[in-house]
């Protein structure tokens, strides 16, 4: 008798443990949030475009995906090619790129066109004359025609290769600073004038007005394509009150900087994208903190009763603690049920969730991707199975 106990007991545990859905069963995520206003994004490096198993993932819950770094202006730049043109205008590469964009127009998912315009790593030799950096960099109005081509030639190469598939684009990335020497005092905008000591090159030999300057490029380059594809300001820490405002700052110069032939501001940024890095960098401290939900669901209600749309563009609930792991994927599921409510009980604010630390990390401790998504934030663990937060996200959406 005892030993028929027992083994009921360890059924009883091990049904416990089992998903109350098969797999098979289990209808994609990206339905789910679909119900509720909102894509559902992936990250997509070019190496996991032979992670077969990876692919099967996006592809089963995922409808939009955000290239990682193919579609940055250093990766898709080539310097010997901009040497050899007689114009003067930047040349691309973008060989990389297109077979991304290519793999999620076959499977029917979205791009979010990640980024037009960043400070960060980008190449000193595309401000310098002749594309060369032993040469003096160039005058304002040349880097201007450079950045206008550029964006203008990138935004058509994507929607005439594969129309419809990019969806928006972030035109700006991460231009407004937290630290208080990264940007002039008494500036309202924040604007970012150095990062980590290193100057911010948009800024110094495009001018102040270089942010309103690409979204005006890149409204005319949509414009002229006759194309339904969203423009964005993107950035970090864009939850916090103070940085949120900047922000709204920023983005009211931008959509007041241009006017149209009736001599109306022209909406030249349609929404803000805010990456979801949730918790401390690098340590568990700050993680996993109910406040930060409310924080989120502030500051979405913030940005739309401004009139913009609102996606969270890089997402990573973050954990670096294991024993937290139940923890998480209750937090998890909270933060969706933040998201499913905004969008119930606000209209439709919220237009995509893009998760960026979708699965562990096994990175060294210190790394930066270990302190950027954190070892035990994910959906799914290191081999791609769905954790326990997986599930109690699922569910949630299933209610």
């Amino acid at each position: 008798m005892k030993r028929f106990t027992a083994v009921l007991l360890m059924l009883a545990l091990v049904c416990a443990c089992v998903p109350a859905f098969a797999e098979e069963e289990m209808a994609p995520m990206y339905t789910l949030t679909e119900q509720y206003g909102f894509k559902l994004g992936a990250p997509l490096s070019f190496d996991q475009l032979r992670n077969q198993k990876y692919l099967k993932l996006v592809k089963a819950h995922f409808n939009s995906i955000t290239t990682t770094n193919e579609m940055k202006a250093y990766t898709l730049l080539d310097q010997r090619g901009s040497q050899k043109r007689e114009d003067g205008m930047p040349a691309m590469n973008y060989a990389m790129a297109d077979k991304m964009v290519q793999w999620a127009q076959e499977n029917g998912i979205g791009v979010r066109g990640h980024v037009l315009v960043w400070d960060a790593y980008m190449t000193d030799w595309y401000f310098h004359e002749d594309f060369d950096s032993k040469k003096p960099y160039a005058d304002q109005e040349t880097i201007k025609a450079r950045t206008e081509y550029y964006i203008n030639e990138v935004v058509k190469h994507f929607e005439e290769k594969f129309p419809g598939v990019v969806y928006c684009w972030d035109v700006v990335n991460e231009a407004v600073a937290d630290g208080p020497n990264e940007y002039n005092a008494g500036d309202p905008r924040h604007l970012r004038t150095l990062r980590g000591g290193a100057e911010n090159l948009f800024l110094k030999y495009m001018g102040d007005d270089y942010v309103s300057l690409a979204f005006l490029y890149a409204r005319n380059a949509v414009e002229a394509l006759g194309a339904d594809i969203k423009l964005y300001y993107n950035d970090y820490n864009a939850y916090f009150a103070d940085k949120a405002q900047a922000i709204r700052t920023l983005i009211k110069e931008v959509n007041s900087s241009a006017l149209d032939e009736n001599g109306n501001p022209r909406k030249l940024c349609d929404g803000i994208g805010m990456q979801g890095y949730i918790g401390g960098y690098g340590v568990q401290e700050g993680c996993l903190v109910d406040s930060h939900l409310d924080m989120i669901r502030d500051e979405i209600l913030n940005y739309a009763a401004e009139g913009y749309e609102v996606q969270i563009t890089e997402m990573a609930v973050r954990n670096f603690d294991l024993t937290q792991a139940d923890r998480h994927a209750e937090y998890y599921a909270k933060l969706f049920q933040v998201f499913m409510a905004l969008n119930g009980e606000n209209g439709n604010p919220l237009k995509a969730v893009s998760i960026w630390g979708l699965g562990d990390t096994n990175a060294p401790k210190g790394n930066y991707v270990y302190n950027l998504n954190s070892p035990y934030g994910g959906l799914v663990d290191l081999k791609l199975n769905y954790k326990d937060a997986f599930y109690k996200v699922y569910d949630a959406l299933k209610k």
